[in-house]
This record gives C-alpha cells, structure tokens and sequence, in this order.
C-alpha cells in the first residue's frame, strides 16, 4: 500500500502520522488510535491499516502528543488531550477531502475514538480493540507512582521498559471520565473486539461497553491473543473482521472498471518479515494470504504458492465447465475439481532426463442429468481452460527491480 508521510497540527503541537492510501479508487477513510505510551507503527495498525486499504479505504494513523515522532510533552498529556488529537485529526483529513466515516481505537486509544465519536456526526461506524469501559483504568499499569505523581505533580514511571512521565493532569483527567452516557448517544454503528484472556485490559470492559451501547453492535473475541495483538496470526484476524463489518456501515460501493479493462495487479506483501505469510491484494475488494506449512517455517495461515496455481486451474476448470454448459442448457446441477501438483522425472523430455517437470492431476465431478456423450464433451471442455492451457505452454517471466527511492518520491 502506499503511505504518506505527513504532518498535521494536533491540540497542542505538530504530530507525525501515515496516510496509508488504497492502489485503486478511494472508497472511504478511516483513523486508528493507538494504545496507551504505544505509537503509530506497533503491527497491529499497520496490519489492520494494511487490510482496510484493500478495501479502498485510506487509514490515517499517528502518534499521540509527546509519543513517538510527534511534538509536545507527553507529561504534559491527558485522556482530554488524546481525544482533541482525534478531532484535530478529523479536522485536517476533512480540509483534504478525506472526510473519515470510521474511527478504530487500540486500548486507550479505543475508549478515546468513543469519545470523540459523540462529537462527530459524520462517524459512521467505530471499531474498538481492547478498550477500558472506564479510562481511569489505565492508572494500575503504575499504580505505585499514583501517589509521588499527585504530590509532586508528575514523576517517571517504567511502562513496557521504557520511562515515561506521567503528569497530575492525567490521573485527575482519567478519574473523571465516565463513558457509559457517550456509548448510550453513539449514532455509529459499533465493534467490540476483545480477547478473553487479555491481562492488561479484562473482558470485563468489553462487556461493559458493549451492554452500554445501542444497535447496531457486534461483539468479537480475539481468541488468545495479547492485549497489544502482537501475534501476525491475530492481528490478521482483527484486521479481517474489521474490514468485513466496516463494508456494510461504509457502504461501500467501488466504480465499475471500464469496459475491456485488464484483470489488473496482483500484489503480494510480507505480512510478517519473521516468516512467510503474504498479503496478497487484487484491486480494492479481494484479499487473501499465502504461506508456507509450518514444517517449511511457515504458519500455515493460507495457501501455499503451489497451492494456489492449483486452486486457478481447480477453479478455471469448473468455471469453465460451468460456461460452456449454461450456454448449451444442460442439465448440470454441480462441478467440483479436484487437483494435486507434483513434480515428475522428465524421462525423455526435452529438459532432460535428470529434471523434473510439474504435473498437475484433474479428478473432475459432474452432478446431473447428463448421458455420456454430454459428460465427455465437458471433459473435453476442460482441457480449454485458460489455465490450463497456460500451463500447458511456454510461458515468460519478465522481471525488473523497483527504485524504492523513487517509488517513494
């Protein structure tokens, strides 16, 4: 996906954040805020950014005031602070014509999107992911500290090995909070997403927000994920599950391609550098993984590469099928392919006795009212798959290396 990196004023000082954008048309945006003393770039948003873009929709995410590359004091910070950051960004993806429709919030961040939502009609739809029903609740990851900062009006403490300091204002801010009345009026539809064993954020709250909330609502457990949903496998998950809700609030409707349009790019990306798994997107609706089994390294969360030239000729054979016998008005009630990919010695080809070759073997079922004069024709039918018969032939494979610096600029 590309992103922009930009700039934006916040509440108080200037704040760094992506602009992730979709490859074809652009359908919507959406704002993710992150969880507490986190940023912009933790997987989690990258990956559910990542999965919102095949849909069309461009994701804006940033960093906080005072966290990550963002200006300004994070002592100087509140849940209050948090929430005026969201409008400010609201407000400047509205100047770029970019008006948001969905807010997703990671923690903090979440009971933050809550909150700003009441104040932005133009919302249509909020996605929560391990969000405190009470913001105060924040305060036990330093509970020892509570009273050093309210005597001494800040003081540092260690979250997730790193010093932070924390000021009065926060505590006194978050103490104040009370989220059920703002959940009660949200005019957006809501997703609540939580894992039951999340130790840092207990599903507790998510109970607690979800019954404060009108329909339209949905509830989703995240399994055994983390709070932070480190795990590629989970974040996916959210991703996909966020993606897929959203369409429907969203309403999404993407243009037509023009008449005699190319099928387009396909793209894979890494979704995980520490393994195998791909994103890979074909225009801005379709999504699905690639990855290895688990004995090669892998994950085993999609098809493997092989698994899916396969799954073209499997489906390229049925859809075929399926054509030509529509168009003679037989009656076939139903096809299904079977295909398995193997690599055989060559023997005399012409590659050589010592290679190999691929063969791919077909097992082809027709459910329906056919004679066997209407069976084998639709047998022969199968060998005209496009597919198949690009497999069949020579085929090139041009190459050339992205600049990344310019494909950047």
């Amino acid at each position: 996906m590309p992103t922009e990196r930009i700039t934006f004023p916040g509440h108080a000082s200037t704040l760094d954040a992506r602009l992730d954008l979709p490859e074809g048309p652009h359908l919507a945006t959406a704002v993710f805020a992150h969880c507490f003393t986190c940023g912009k770039d933790i997987p989690a948003a990258r990956r559910i950014a990542a999965r919102l873009t095949t849909l069309g929709i461009a994701v804006l995410r940033f960093d906080f005031t005072g966290l990550g590359h963002s200006d300004g004091e994070f002592a100087n910070t509140s849940f209050t602070s948090n929430v005026q950051d969201l409008e400010k960004a609201v407000e400047y993806l509205n100047e770029r014509d970019m008006a948001p429709s969905l807010m997703i919030g990671h923690s903090l961040g979440g009971a933050a999107v809550l909150k700003a939502t009441a104040n932005l009609d133009q919302i249509k739809a909020v996605a929560t992911i391990g969000a405190p029903f009470d913001p105060g609740h924040v305060t036990h990851n330093f509970a020892d500290a509570v009273p050093e900062i309210i005597a001494k009006g800040e003081a540092e403490v260690s979250l997730g090995g790193r010093p932070f300091r924390i000021g009065k204002q926060f505590i006194e801010d978050v103490a104040s909070e009370a989220l059920s009345p703002v959940i009660s009026k949200l005019k957006a539809a809501l997703m609540v997403l939580h894992a039951p064993g999340d130790t840092i954020v207990s599903i507790n709250n998510a109970s607690d927000i979800f019954l404060a909330a009108k329909h339209p609502k949905s509830f989703v457990t995240l399994d055994d994920a983390d709070h932070l949903v480190t795990r590629a496998e989970h974040a996916e998950y959210a991703a996909d599950i966020i993606a897929t809700w959203a369409r429907k609030y969203l309403e999404l409707k993407p243009p037509a391609p023009p008449i005699g349009a190319p099928e387009g790019i396909v793209r894979s990306s890494e979704a995980d550098p520490n393994g195998y798994l791909q994103d890979i997107i074909h225009g801005t609706r379709h999504h699905i993984l690639a990855d290895e089994p688990r004995a090669y390294g892998g994950t085993n969360q999609g098809l493997s590469p092989y698994g899916l030239l396969s799954a073209g000729l499997a489906a390229c054979t049925s859809m075929t099928i399926r054509m030509y016998a529509r168009r003679k008005e037989w009656a076939l009630d139903h096809v299904s392919v079977d295909v398995s990919h193997n690599k055989v010695h060559a023997q005399d080809a012409e590659t050589g006795v010592g290679d190999k070759i691929d063969e791919w073997k077909r097992r082809i079922t027709l459910t329906g009212t056919l004679d066997a004069d209407q069976r084998q024709r639709l047998l022969e039918i199968a060998d005209k798959c496009p597919v198949h018969r690009t497999l069949e032939r020579s085929s090139t494979v041009i190459t050339e290396l992205v600049d990344v610096a310019l494909a950047e600029a």
